[in-house]
């Protein structure tokens, strides 16, 4: 019925645990996120802004019945999202090694 606690000195044995994990994994900096967030943005808005600027310069020499800009826009944020997505990925896996999880 009542859970057995155990002794006091498996109690202080198991924080003890507790510390020296945390001593040794810190836990992830702030600035790290914000990085992240930064590496996200630049690879989805820089393929993104050189597909607009291909367009332009595709409609001005290579006039077609659709757009360039927008067709290249497109292609730019998928493009982007891929890279995104591989990155956040290997991130991930690489932080997973590290914390010894897999």
């Amino acid at each position: 019925m009542s859970q057995r606690r155990g002794s006091p000195e498996d109690d202080i044995g198991r924080r003890a645990q507790r510390m020296k994990k945390a001593r040794e994994r810190p836990g992830l900096s702030p600035l790290r996120g914000l990085g992240a967030f930064g590496m996200i943005g630049w690879s989805i808005s820089v393929p993104t802004v050189g597909g607009a600027f291909l367009g332009l310069w595709l409609d001005r020499n290579l006039p077609q019945g659709f757009s360039w800009v927008i067709a290249l826009i497109l292609g730019g944020v998928v493009l982007g999202g891929f890279i995104a997505w591989a990155w956040i990925s290997r991130e991930s896996r690489e932080e997973e090694d590290d914390n010894g999880d897999h």
